[in-house]
C-alpha cells in the first residue's frame, strides 16, 4: 500500500500562495482557518527561501498521542485523519504539532475553541454522506483518485504529494540535476557549495 506524504522542494516555491487558495477553494473552510500556509525564511535577504507548510501527515504523529478523545486516526495509506465529532477543542493537539498544522475556529478557553480542523490531504473524513463530509472536511478527491488540488495547482510544482517513494525519486532527479551527484544523500564534502534543494550540510 502507497504511504502518501507532501514534500515541498524550497528552491521552486515562488511564494505565490496559490496551494494556500486552492486548498481554501477546494475545501472552502470557515474564516480564519488556514490549512496550509507559506512561510518565508530570511525575507528580503539573499539566501531568502519559501516553503508551503500544512499537516505532513507524520509516520509517528505527535498529535495522535497527546489526543486525550482519540479523535486522531490514519488510514491504510499513511493520511492522518480526525473525527471532528469527537474533538472537544482542548488544543493539546495544537502544542504537539512541530508545523501548527491544527487550527480553531477561535481563540478561547478550554473546550470552547471550537472544533479542530487541519489539513486532510483533500481525504475526507468519517461522515454518514457525501454532503455531510464535505460540509465537515472538504473535499475528498482521494476517493477519486485524484492528488490534493494544492499539490495540482502549483505553478512551479514545488509542492509534490503523493506515494512517498515517487516523491522522494522525484526529489532526488532533482537534485543530481543540481549538481549533486549522489542525491544528496551522503556527507559529500561538495554539498555545502551546491546550489541544494534541502540539504542539512549546506548550514554545515
Amino acid at each position: 500500500m502507497a504511504q502518501m506524504k507532501f514534500m515541498c522542494d524550497a528552491e521552486r516555491c515562488i511564494e505565490c500562495n496559490g496551494c494556500v487558495t486552492a486548498c481554501k477553494n477546494a475545501n472552502e473552510v470557515e474564516w480564519g482557518i488556514q490549512r496550509r500556509r507559506v512561510v518565508t525564511l530570511n525575507d528580503g535577504e539573499a539566501d531568502e527561501m519559501s516553503i508551503s507548510v500544512a499537516c505532513m501527515h507524520c509516520d509517528d504523529a505527535p498529535c495522535m498521542a497527546v489526543c486525550p478523545t482519540d479523535c486522531f486516526y490514519k488510514t491504510d495509506d499513511g493520511i492522518v485523519l480526525h473525527d471532528k465529532d469527537l474533538c472537544i477543542g482542548c488544543g493539546y493537539c495544537l502544542y504537539a504539532c512541530p508545523f501548527g498544522a491544527p487550527q480553531f475556529p477561535k481563540q478561547n478557553a478550554f473546550g470552547e475553541r471550537g472544533k479542530m480542523d487541519k489539513c486532510t490531504f483533500c481525504a475526507g473524513g468519517p461522515a454518514e454522506s457525501k454532503e455531510e463530509e464535505y460540509e465537515k472536511y472538504g473535499a475528498n478527491r482521494i476517493a477519486e483518485g485524484k492528488l490534493p488540488l494544492c499539490a495540482e495547482m502549483c505553478s512551479t510544482k514545488a509542492l509534490l504529494a503523493g506515494d512517498a517513494q515517487e516523491v522522494a525519486d522525484i526529489f532526488r532527479q532533482r537534485v543530481v540535476q543540481r549538481g549533486h551527484e549522489d542525491g544528496a544523500w551522503s556527507n559529500n564534502p561538495r554539498a555545502s557549495a551546491d546550489n541544494l534543494a534541502y540539504d542539512a550540510a549546506r548550514k554545515g
